[in-house]
């Protein structure tokens, strides 16, 4: 085990939550345990050298580090109430309303996909024959250029596909080998995937309707969460929903959004 001292562990903290929110304060045992391989794969003796690399601006290094210190396991249909509500309240509101026919939604922090493909699932479902005439593509965003090509590809295992109807492994996915299977080209084609630091400014040419953001804000601080809970609000249509994770919640007097239920939000 190589061992972080004082200064290096101040440098490597202060670094990523300057630059991408993340705090690590109080993760000095995760970061020494989860990057210790990496530095042994590339020869390091101490974190000092390491992070003269991280700071050279490689964003390889970059996200490969933070791919390690944020791993969250993820699988399709996860916190199934949300895609509930967006069968059963968003959808049917659009159908009533939206002449248009153009849902926009945004999946921030998409991990390896399978939240993004989960929701056009729901939604080629719900629509079924009337699909075509919709517009329901995804914008699916991530810090990690490394897990959104995996997303891309289109290929899980088992555990990924232990949520979901035995309707959908048939209908969407093929087997491929003994224990993988690959979403099938249809899905994917909805899902456009673009690397993003949530820590930037927001760049969007239109609002969206719903936007995805769960299981990311664990990692920051109040106020940093905060700051990106009323850039959402700012991104979202009126009427327009955010979705969070289960262990966060969304501070009513630091933002204007409406609580509906839990880790689900509004826009008024």
């Amino acid at each position: 085990m190589i061992h972080l001292t004082d200064q290096e562990f101040h440098d490597i903290v202060t670094f990523i939550k300057s630059n991408y929110g993340i705090n690590l304060i109080n993760k000095r045992q995760l970061i020494e345990a989860r990057m210790f391989s990496v530095l042994s794969e590339k020869g390091l003796t101490n974190f000092t050298d390491y992070f003269a690399l991280i700071k050279q601006n490689n964003s390889n290094e970059v996200t490969a580090m933070l791919n390690k210190l944020t791993t969250n396991h993820t699988y399709f249909l996860r916190e199934e109430a949300h895609f509930d509500f967006l069968k059963n309240v968003i959808l049917p509101m659009q159908e009533k309303t939206n002449q248009k026919r153009d849902i926009r939604i945004w999946s921030a922090g998409c991990s390896s996909g399978e939240e993004a493909y989960t929701t056009i699932m729901v939604m080629m479902d719900y629509f079924g024959l009337q699909k075509s005439s919709w517009d329901f593509r995804i914008l699916a965003t991530d810090i990690s250029t490394k897990v959104m090509q995996a997303a891309q590809d289109g290929l899980y295992g088992m555990e990924s596909l232990k949520n979901i109807p035995p309707a959908w492994e048939h209908k969407y996915f093929a087997k491929q080998g003994g224990e993988h299977f690959v979403l099938n080209e249809e899905v994917r084609q909805q899902v456009f995937f673009k690397p993003l630091n949530l820590m930037e400014p927001f760049s969007f040419k239109q609002p969206f309707d719903l936007i995805f953001c769960r299981n990311v804000m664990i990692y920051f601080d109040q106020p940093t969460r905060n700051i990106l809970i009323n850039k959402f609000y700012d991104v979202l249509k009126p009427g327009g929903y955010l979705f969070i994770g289960h262990s966060e919640t969304v501070q009513r007097e630091s933002s204007k959004f409406i609580y509906i239920q839990p880790s689900i939000y509004q826009k008024g």
